[in-house]
């Protein structure tokens, strides 16, 4: 373990030197550059801790992983890489914060065949391989912890191709779980105090690249039962207005609501409206404010206008909008009430 905390140190002291002769570089030819180091892992304080945490089978699917994208990546823009005299040079890493994984120079085919022949026995042999295989591929992979009920987590490696839906398929094996459509993997943000549940389809890698390095955000795997609310219990937001029949309304009727309003050419939005308290971004007061649902976005009236199409002024379009729910915004900023949500 030494030998991995000195080598991981290494590896770090190489990105600082490295970072500070890109702004020395910048500095000195005017150029604006600003290299940010990359983010290998989500709740984690380094690379090699998160390593350490993975299962001994997920760390061999890692390195064979791996081995096999080092093994079929060619280097792009050969000829470009050399230098006039015919001597070829090595381009330089690049760290960007948005990607969670280095993008690394393709090393000879020789080295990588010294590793091939060396198969790691221990599990810290397997880290090391790890570490030297990160650097070798291009690969956009996360390291992240996820979070339980009872305050245990669980250690998973995502790639860029995995949806949310992939991910709680691996938890389920994981933590031997009934697998069910109410369970989610939730993002949590404790400066903001808010929490959203991600969407099945969503690919995971995408939202927490965005996450800072030194970002306190967490992933839970909570059970959801609201998730899918819209299916299962439809008549609320399509029968809001008829309340006596929504008690009543038995599985075959909220089949035949579902297929009416989604088995359509076209998707049916339930058309919801009510008051609704607002408080617009930088004001510190909350207005009541008549607010109308449409598929494009939300809308309200006016202060003096009618409910009429012409008059009603939009608020907010779905355009890459995500909703959160909130905590104690009643007292974080006295909200008129316990029950917000907040569009991000």
């Amino acid at each position: 373990m030494d030998d991995i905390d000195a080598m991981f140190s290494h590896l770090l002291g190489e990105m600082d030197h490295l970072s500070q002769s890109l702004e020395q570089a910048a500095g000195s030819s005017g150029v604006d550059v600003t290299p940010q180091e990359s983010s290998f892992s989500i709740g984690f304080d380094n690379l090699n801790e998160s390593l350490n945490e993975l299962e001994d089978h997920d760390l061999d699917a890692l390195v064979a992983d791996l081995e096999s994208k080092t093994t079929g990546q060619q280097c792009p823009n050969h000829e470009d890489t050399r230098n006039p005299t015919g001597n070829q040079t090595m381009l330089p890493a690049i760290y960007q914060e948005s990607e969670p994984v280095v993008t690394f120079p393709v090393v000879t085919t020789q080295s990588s065949r010294a590793v091939k022949i060396n198969e790691p026995q221990t599990k810290a042999d397997k880290i090391k391989v790890a570490l030297e295989k990160l650097k070798e591929a291009k690969v956009r992979k996360l390291i992240i912890k996820v979070l339980m009920s009872d305050n245990s987590s669980k250690t998973l490696m995502v790639d860029e191709r995995q949806t949310v839906r992939d991910v709680l398929d691996k938890l389920f094996e994981k933590t031997h779980c009934e697998s069910s459509i109410d369970w989610s993997l939730c993002e949590n943000n404790p400066e903001m105090q808010i929490e959203r549940a991600f969407e099945d389809h969503e690919c995971l890698v995408e939202p927490l690249s965005a996450w800072s390095r030194h970002s306190e955000n967490k992933l839970y795997f909570l059970s959801t039962p609201q998730k899918y609310m819209m299916f299962t219990e439809p008549q609320i937001f399509y029968m809001w207005k008829k309340k006596s029949s929504m008690s009543s309304m038995n599985s075959q009727a909220k089949e035949l609501l579902i297929k009416e309003h989604f088995g359509g050419s076209a998707v049916i939005v339930p058309n919801l409206e009510g008051m609704l308290y607002l408080k617009e971004d930088g004001k510190k007061v909350w207005k009541p404010r008549y607010f109308i649902l449409r598929a494009s976005g939300i809308y309200y009236v006016p202060k003096g206008k009618t409910k009429s199409s012409c008059d009603l002024a939009c608020f907010i379009r779905f355009d890459k909008v995500n909703i959160y729910t909130t905590s104690s915004y009643k007292q974080k900023y006295r909200a008129p009430t316990d029950f917000c949500f907040l569009l991000k």
